[in-house]
């Protein structure tokens, strides 16, 4: 007997972020198992791009442009959720990023990096994680069920070089999503979850200026990386997609405050 533990159809998942390599793939991958997908995001044709692709190969999804640090924009966008679908199941905070500025260049030392730059990192992941987690939790507080996925980084664990701000905010970005799954599940029992994945070393548009030479070969950063990592590559978007489906699903309704690790050994890797 088929079973449904891993079950999602029929949900409605919003995803902040929607337009970035990751979150593309994890909403278009979560459309095709059923879910309808409320993609958010600061490019709108980057949005109907993504949407118009969901709905072209059978799934259901709808757009909404908005800033994730705008609490009053998020709780509009909770409402049309709402109008429009009746519920809210999931809630992926992907939205985040790094700055060039606020990064310490090969030739540069840490007192070269622009403060306001480092505010910015430190917004956008650490605030655009809280403040969404805000919004939608509340409606999932009221239907007493949700799935709750942040995106941390394996600089939740330990910092990376050159990268501070980055480091800073996805090591917040960990701690938050531990004290927030306390804080729902002691006061407004079990249903509303709140997890994390740590995604290794993948090639995304943010660190593409750290990983990627201009004439397209591997920097020295990324060669580090591969040599500590057991798999020796990096990582594959959708290689994200088995996390992503099992926080969002009932196969792990027991689990919360936690980090799942997909990495390809980097975090176990020491000499």
């Amino acid at each position: 007997m088929k079973t449904t533990l891993f079950d999602v159809q029929g949900k409605v998942a919003v995803i902040t972020g929607a337009t970035g390599i990751l979150c593309s793939a994890m909403a278009e991958f979560l459309a095709a198992e059923g879910v309808k997908i409320a993609v958010l995001g600061r490019r709108a044709e980057a949005a109907n791009r993504l949407v118009d692709k969901i709905v072209k190969a059978g799934g259901e999804a709808a757009a909404f442009l908005c800033d994730v640090t705008d609490k009053g924009a998020l709780e509009e966008i909770r409402t049309e959720v709402l109008n429009k679908w009746g519920h809210i199941d999931i809630l992926i905070n992907g939205a985040g990023g790094n700055i060039a500025g606020a990064n310490v260049g090969p030739t540069q030392s840490v007192f070269d990096v622009s403060v306001d730059d480092l505010r910015k990192v430190v917004d956008v992941n650490l605030f655009g994680t809280i403040i969404p987690t805000l919004v939608f939790a509340e409606a999932m507080v009221k239907q007493g069920k949700g799935s709750i996925i942040n995106l941390a980084s394996l600089s939740s664990i330990r910092p990376l070089t050159r990268v501070g701000g980055y480091s800073a905010a996805k090591a917040a970005v960990q701690n938050h999503t531990q004290w927030m799954a306390v804080e729902l599940a002691t006061k407004h029992g079990e249903g509303v979850r709140v997890n994390s994945i740590a995604p290794g070393f993948l090639l995304t548009e943010q660190n593409r200026n750290l990983m990627v030479n201009p004439d397209g070969s591997f920097s020295d950063r990324a060669q580090k990386v591969m040599a500590k990592t057991p798999f020796k590559r990096l990582g594959r978007p959708e290689e994200l997609l088995g996390a992503v489906l099992y926080l969002a699903s009932d196969a792990s309704k027991f689990v919360t405050g936690s980090m799942l690790i997909v990495d390809g050994g980097f975090d176990a890797m020491t000499i």
